[in-house]
């Protein structure tokens, strides 16, 4: 089979972007017209396979999961879980991301592993890696989830939460805009951003793989990073 028709049965590469991800990804509201690292690479990977390119756009990972099973995009950017893993198949990580907690200034946590304590409630994003993440490592602490990642700082304010669990980036933007609340230091998991594809294209996923190696040692990500100024992010060593 022609890899491009693998990749991409309509003749067209279906590219789910979630926008979401401040990290990797940026949004104008007004034109509809995304940016950002994902972005980069999506029509790099569109130009190399020769075919046209058509961005679909989800405001969370959790949607961009859901819509697999719908046969709504033929690759996408989303950090590897195992759950996701029953309906994706994954590349190795291209970056890096951090999952941190905020907390309020006066809060009495002071580590990340404060947080897991009877009582605590604590909001994310539904269907975030660290949500998946959290759900299944978590002994004591309750979650609260928003319907979108950047609605878990929203939903920690509105009903007084004790925490909010996001990608270190934008917390840590946040915190600097806005008094009163603080990012707990170092992190709680390391999140690992991949390219993916429906789990039943096999041959697409073993082209991935390639091109993910390709654009780690050729330093693409790396400049990637560098021009987008998300220094938070970092590349993966090359196994």
């Amino acid at each position: 089979m022609d890899i491009r028709k693998e990749f991409a049965p309509t003749g067209t590469l279906r590219v789910a972007i979630n926008v979401g991800n401040g990290v990797l990804t940026s949004y104008d509201e007004e034109t509809g017209q995304p940016g950002g690292i994902t972005f980069e690479i999506a029509n790099s990977l569109a130009d190399e396979l020769s075919l046209p390119v058509a961005l679909k756009i989800f405001r969370s990972a959790g949607n961009v999961v859901e819509a697999v099973e719908k046969d709504e995009w033929d690759v996408a950017f989303l950090a590897r879980d195992p759950k996701r893993a029953e309906v994706i198949a994954f590349s190795s990580p291209y970056i890096l991301i951090e999952g941190s907690y905020l907390v309020r200034e006066d809060s009495t946590f002071q580590r990340n592993e404060d947080v897991d304590k009877p009582g605590v409630r604590i909001a994310v994003g539904k269907g975030a890696a660290y949500d998946l993440y959290l759900s299944r490592n978590l002994q004591h602490a309750t979650l609260e989830r928003a319907p979108t990642t950047p609605g878990a700082v929203d939903l920690f304010l509105e009903q007084n939460l004790d925490v909010a669990a996001g990608v270190r980036q934008p917390l840590n933007e946040y915190a600097a805009q806005n008094d009163g609340v603080r990012v707990l230091p170092g992190r709680f998991m390391v999140i690992e951003q991949a390219m993916a594809v429906p789990a039943n294209r096999a041959k697409a996923a073993s082209y991935l793989e390639t091109f993910v190696h390709t654009l780690i040692s050729s330093g693409k990500v790396g400049e990637l990073i560098t021009r987008f100024d998300k220094h938070q992010a970092s590349v993966p060593e090359l196994p």
